[in-house]
This record gives C-alpha cells, structure tokens and sequence, in this order.
C-alpha cells in the first residue's frame, strides 16, 4: 500500500503539473494567430514570451485552494476565481459575468452557476481545462482526486458532461502520476472509463480506447472531437487519446495534439498538464523559459 505522501510532496507534484498545464495553453494559444500556422506544419516554435490564458489562471485558483485548505473548498475557489480574474485573458462571456458579479457584487456562486444557460448548467471544458494539478495532488488515489474534482467543477460548471469532463481529467493525472508507476496507454483510459459516470464523456474515452492503434490526427479528431465546440464531451476524449498515446513524450504530445485544430489551447493545456504530473513528462525547459511564469501568489512560486 502506498504511504500517504506529505503536503511538500503534493505541493511539488502539482506544481509541476501546473506548470506543464501553463506551456500547453500558452504555447498552445500562439496557434490561434494566423502568422503563426505555418510554423506548425514545420514544427517550428513561435517568438516568446508566449502569454498563458484563462485555462492556467484558473488552473492557479486550484493549486491555491488546495495548499491552503488541503481540499476543494468551493467558497474559496469561487473567491479566489473572483478576485484573480482578468477579463484579458480570454474568459468565456458567461463566466466572464458570473465572475464581475461575484467580485464586485458579491453575488452568490451557487445561484450564478446553477441558473447558466437556462439552468441546465454550463458543459463547457472550463472545468475540466484547469483541472489536471489536482489529479497530480491526489496521485495514486484516484478515487479522491475524481471526487474532489467533481466537487471544483460546480463552483462554475454544473451540466453533468462539464462535471464528468473534469473527473476524467482529474482521474487520468492521478493515475499517470501513480508513485507505484504510470499505467499503459490502454489501461490509463480504461481506467479513467471505470472511474466516471456514464455520459457522452465516458463514451468518448471508451471510443478513445479503439483508436489508440490510429496514427492520423485528423481521423481521429474527426471521432472524438477537438474542442471546436468548446464542450467537454468535444475536448476530453481527444485530450486523453493524445495523453495515452504519447506516454511521457509532451513534444511529440503537443504537436500531436495541436495539429487537430479546435480549441487548442485547451486541448494542450489538458494534455500538458496530465502529462508533466509525472516527471518524465515535463515540457522542455526550453519551452518552459519562454512561457509566461506563473504569479506570485502561487504556492510554491518563488515570491508567494
């Protein structure tokens, strides 16, 4: 059985899967300006600095809320959501809102995010974009890091896809950073499947499964999904396909992942923060020096 690792050990673990998170969106981001396409059939990088978006600001939120409380607390992850938010960094419209009436009105999260789109909730990959830090908090226990997850994701997201999006997330950084060591390609998404609820997320990772042998990007896009329509049912499956089939490999993972258009820097920023949750796949530090660092006020970044 193993020994329940210390809150140093977490902090560091999370981290570094934040930081992976940070590269993938930011560097995934560069790909949404036209100049810069032409770079990605040679596979060549952008100038730096290359500016993270909301996907690691909210990222950040989560790695706050858990080194001070040691859990999801959804009053201070809404809170800390709130007053860390700038409009600048690319936030969606609705959460854009919820998140100027939580800060400056002092609007109730629970209220806000329950009456999204008509009340059915948002099933955005909002939730689930942010979440791979606290899979890689909660390594080897997976079971906690899915509940946990699912217990984040309300403060913004409460349409049952958005919520399970984040639980696959969340379960794939804890198996792949399982001290007793990573799971294969075909058992880390079997093992994502058994730990969520049925939903077009889970079909989408049992779908993955078949597809892992598929070397064109664009195929299996195509069945999966690329973020294009900014759910998670349209962003996860595709995430975790790319995380599976690159073991520990985040370049080859990034280009990959990349090169299937649709939400990219989304997808990247899933993918690479599932990935780096586990040393072996960190970013290049090459890649990691051009990329905007993370604030201060980030546990465990050299000024918090």
């Amino acid at each position: 059985m193993t020994s329940e690792p210390s809150d140093s050990g977490r902090l560091e673990r999370a981290l570094d899967s934040l930081r992976g998170l940070s590269v993938g969106d930011a560097l995934g981001s560069q790909f949404f300006v036209p100049d810069n396409l032409p770079l990605l059939k040679r596979r060549e990088l952008p100038p730096g600095p290359w500016q993270w978006t909301d996907d690691t600001e909210m990222a950040c939120s989560v790695l706050y809320v858990l080194a001070g409380h040691g859990r999801i607390d959804q009053d201070a992850l809404a809170a800390s959501f709130a007053e860390r938010h700038d409009f600048d960094r690319g936030y969606g419209p609705a959460v854009n809102r919820m998140l100027r009436q939580i800060r400056q009105e002092g609007a109730d999260w629970r209220e806000l995010s329950a009456a999204l789109f008509g009340g059915r909730g948002s099933w955005g990959n909002g939730a689930a974009m942010r979440i791979a830090p606290l899979g890689a908090w909660y390594a080897g226990d997976a079971e906690q890091a899915v509940h946990q997850a699912e217990i984040s994701s309300y403060v913004t997201h409460q349409h049952r896809e958005a919520v399970v999006g984040c639980m696959a997330v969340a379960a794939a950084a804890a198996l792949v950073a399982d001290p007793a060591g990573a799971p294969g390609p075909y058992e880390l998404l079997r093992g994502v499947s058994e730990l969520i609820p049925k939903s077009a997320v889970g079909q989408g990772v049992r779908r993955a499964m078949d597809l892992l042998d598929y070397q064109d990007v664009a195929t299996v896009a195509a069945v999966l999904g690329n973020g294009r329509r900014t759910s998670a049912h349209d962003t996860v499956p595709f995430a975790l396909w790319s995380v599976a089939r690159h073991p520990g490999d985040y370049e080859r993972a990034f280009w990959s992942t990349v090169r299937a258009g649709g939400d990219v820097d989304t997808m990247c920023a899933i993918v690479g923060g599932v990935l780096a949750s586990r040393p072996q796949g960190a970013p290049p530090a090459s890649w990691l020096e051009r990329t905007e660092s993370l604030p201060g006020w980030v546990p465990g970044v050299p000024g918090a």
